[in-house]
């Protein structure tokens, strides 16, 4: 009985370890049967696919047909399309010839074969300019990359990086990767025109406008803050939009120890007549070493505030 039951289990065990070994082999088989499709793709996803030979007949052929007649049918210009590779037999020497190529659009199962083999890559982009191809390389599918390509094309614009980490085409994982390298410039309020304020949060035509002309006013932004100055811009509108802007040394310093008191009074920070009549004697009646904003309001003609903007100020040495 013992003897049975040995025999039964080794029997068992056999057609187990058989089955095994068939269901390994199969694997492997069915891996190497589509790892060798999928570099087939690949060997052929660079060559052309059609070429086509366009013949047409030279100039003195045309010219030399007595009375200006127009070619008979046979001599009208042909087509003739031929597989990569062949010989352009048959045709009479004429007759010119032009290669042109065209390569039709991959199927879909193609395509994704393709981008599972794509080598993915990481480097610095602007989600709001990088193109399809681009994010493609990033690590995309063309269907991922189309989508971030349409919200921009429907005037969606990325204007921090959690702002691309909320596009639903962006996984946790690929936004981990790529946090360091996205790369979104800042507006800089000296360079910026009304469109480019507008895109700002916060920022309409009104205070776009607001902007540049303030700007002009000033000779140039020294610092950011200075747009604080502009009516009903409080530090809540401007924390909105702080980490989105910067500001390049303006174009010309303020010549505050140089400029006569008719142009002084223009600046937004003196304005008055009087306060530019009281600068320009300050200069004359004080020796150049002691000029300074500081001076200038420890003499009571620029109040604490006003001497502590302009103290920021970019201003030509004296």
């Amino acid at each position: 009985m013992s003897r049975r039951k040995t025999e039964g289990s080794s029997s068992t065990f056999k057609i187990g370890a058989v089955s095994l070994a068939f269901l390994i082999l199969g694997y492997q088989i069915s891996v190497f049967i589509h790892r060798s499709s999928v570099l087939r793709l690949e060997s052929h996803r660079d060559c052309p696919d059609t070429v086509y030979i366009v013949q047409t007949l030279p100039s003195e052929a045309v010219g030399g047909r007595a009375g200006g007649q127009s070619p008979d049918a046979e001599t009208e210009p042909r087509s003739e399309g031929l597989r990569y590779g062949t010989a352009n037999r048959g045709v009479e020497s004429r007759w010119k010839a032009e290669t042109l190529r065209q390569s039709p659009e991959r199927s879909l199962a193609a395509k994704q074969a393709l981008s599972r083999r794509r080598k993915i890559e990481t480097f610095r982009f602007n989600p709001n300019t990088v193109s399809t191809e681009e994010l493609e390389r990033l690590g995309f599918s063309p269907a991922q990359a189309a989508s971030i390509d349409n919200y921009r094309k429907k005037g969606g614009r990325f204007r921090r990086k959690s702002d691309f980490a909320k596009s639903y085409v962006v996984a946790d994982s690929v936004f981990e990767r790529l946090e360091d390298f996205i790369d979104i410039p800042r507006t800089d309020i000296n360079t910026a025109d009304s469109a480019l304020f507008e895109e700002l949060p916060g920022i309409g035509p009104y205070y776009a406008a607001k902007m540049v002309s303030y700007r002009e006013q000033l000779g140039g932004y020294s610092y950011p803050e200075q747009l604080m100055d502009l009516p009903r811009f409080d530090s809540l509108k401007f924390s909105a939009l702080a980490d989105l802007i910067s500001c390049s040394p303006p174009q010309k310093p303020f010549e505050l120890w140089s400029l006569s008191a008719e142009e002084l009074r223009f600046h937004p920070y003196i304005r008055q007549w009087r306060t530019a009549k009281a600068i320009v004697l300050y200069r004359d009646s004080t020796p150049r070493e002691k000029w300074s904003v500081s001076a200038l309001s420890e003499e009571g003609i620029l109040d604490e505030v006003t001497a502590g903007k302009l103290a920021r100020c970019v201003i030509a040495p004296p």
